[in-house]
């Protein structure tokens, strides 16, 4: 008998009907099976639940080398986003645990989105709305607001977002440069787009977009440091993965002006403390809750893609699925 489990933060599973993927399922896998979901509570409790599991989908529950060795039973594990940072992957795959990530399925959606922050807080529009539900009737009150044909971009990472990111923002005029150390300068040619240094986005940039896969190796990559080197204000967007940003250093850059204003979709923990968290009741903070790849063309790709991925590794071990 073949086990699954979907498993990952209460708060995650509940954004979501998960009977598309339990039927899904059922459908594809032998009538024997065992799917379950399982809200993640705590690790001992999650890791006894994960006995016997031969397949977990997930997007971002914790899975390091202390977990990862109690689950001897564990074929692989399919995962209902494009990042696995959470994932020891080395580890897994010394265990001979397959991971299976989604591709480009909300390109389009992520970068709207992006956008969307940018024009948003660009335009200062929920300054506008705070005045005026106050009683002011009075475009001067939300201070300047800088055309943004004038200012220049700088996306890190020019991946498949950080490309559609740059094409929309183009389209408004601005200048697009970037920072991608993986990436052949000929396709940021193609797509006028400068690849530049750090230290050239930190004395160039008006508004910072970060697209970058998350890894051990980049966690807090914008900390205090990168804050304080650069050399004017900017605007600070965030629609990648909440452990390249060193929160306290965000806060005190927003403090001290050196960050102006900033849209954040994901933050450190995937499951936060939003009464304790620093950027809540700011002016010039616009956060959404890991939703950038959000519509409902790209929940229905996440949902079933996650699924065939889970059976795919199954058919690896028993071919007669």
């Amino acid at each position: 008998m073949l086990k699954v489990l979907i498993s990952d933060y209460p708060n995650v599973l509940a954004e979501r009907d998960l009977s598309i993927e339990v039927n899904l399922l059922k459908e594809l896998l032998p009538a024997d099976s065992e799917i379950s979901v399982y809200p993640y509570v705590n690790e001992d409790e999650f890791i006894e639940r994960m006995s016997g599991v031969d397949v977990l989908l997930t997007a971002f529950l914790p899975l390091g080398e202390t977990v990862l060795e109690h689950f001897p039973d564990l074929k692989g594990i399919a995962v209902n986003a494009t990042g696995t940072n959470t994932i020891d992957l080395d580890y897994a795959e010394k265990l001979g645990i397959a991971v299976r990530h989604l591709g480009a399925y909300s390109t389009e959606d992520v970068a709207n989105h992006t956008i969307s922050l940018l024009l948003a807080l660009n335009q200062k529009l929920f300054l506008h709305r705070k005045y005026i539900e106050a009683g002011f009737w009075n475009y001067q009150k939300v201070g300047n607001v800088k055309r943004l044909s004038s200012q220049t971009l700088a996306i890190f990472g020019l991946g498949r977002i950080g490309q559609a990111v740059a094409k929309r923002a183009q389209s408004f005029g601005m200048t697009v440069i970037a920072y991608d150390p993986f990436l052949p300068e000929k396709v940021a040619d193609e797509l006028g787009v400068k690849l530049v240094s750090i230290e050239t986005i930190q004395a160039q940039a008006d508004v910072i977009s970060l697209h970058l896969f998350a890894n051990s190796a980049n966690k807090h990559f914008f900390n205090r440091a990168f804050f304080k080197g650069l050399k004017k204000p900017i605007i600070f967007i965030n629609v990648a993965r909440g452990s390249l940003v060193d929160e306290l250093a965000l806060a005190e850059a927003l403090d001290e002006g050196k960050v102006i204003g900033a849209g954040l979709d994901v933050l450190e923990s995937e499951n936060p403390d939003l009464a304790e968290n620093p950027f809540i009741g700011r002016d010039n903070v616009l956060i959404t809750p890991h939703a950038a790849f959000y519509s409902q063309e790209s929940l229905d790709t996440l949902q079933t893609q996650t699924v065939k991925n889970a059976v795919a590794i199954l058919k690896e071990y028993h071919h007669e699925i």
